[in-house]
């Protein structure tokens, strides 16, 4: 006997995830481990202490002179950033 209302593993597991209110909290990781891939090793070197609250990306810079380039290129990192993970996840990034 074969079912019609099959789903696949991969949909099963998003649909548990929406349920329980863990996909944002996923994405939020994904986002910021995806960080050193985005910016590249060099800029990676300079940053420490990642963290998102509220759909904002703070991130900790060691170098100011690194940190007015970030700011210039901001969006263009929202956008570069947000696709990687395939959400929506952050709006804004605030560089320390």
């Amino acid at each position: 006997m074969k079912r019609n209302d099959a789903q696949s593993i991969g949909q099963l597991i998003r649909t548990y995830l929406r349920q329980e209110s863990l996909e944002s909290p996923l994405n939020e990781r994904r986002l910021v481990n995806a960080w050193p891939e985005v910016v590249g090793p060099a800029i990676a070197s300079y940053t420490d202490g990642l963290f998102v609250r509220n759909q904002t990306l703070f991130v900790h810079l060691t170098s100011s002179a690194l940190r007015q380039e970030l700011m210039m290129g901001r969006d263009l990192l929202v956008r570069n950033l947000n696709k990687h993970v395939g959400a929506q996840v952050i709006t804004n990034i605030v560089f320390r």
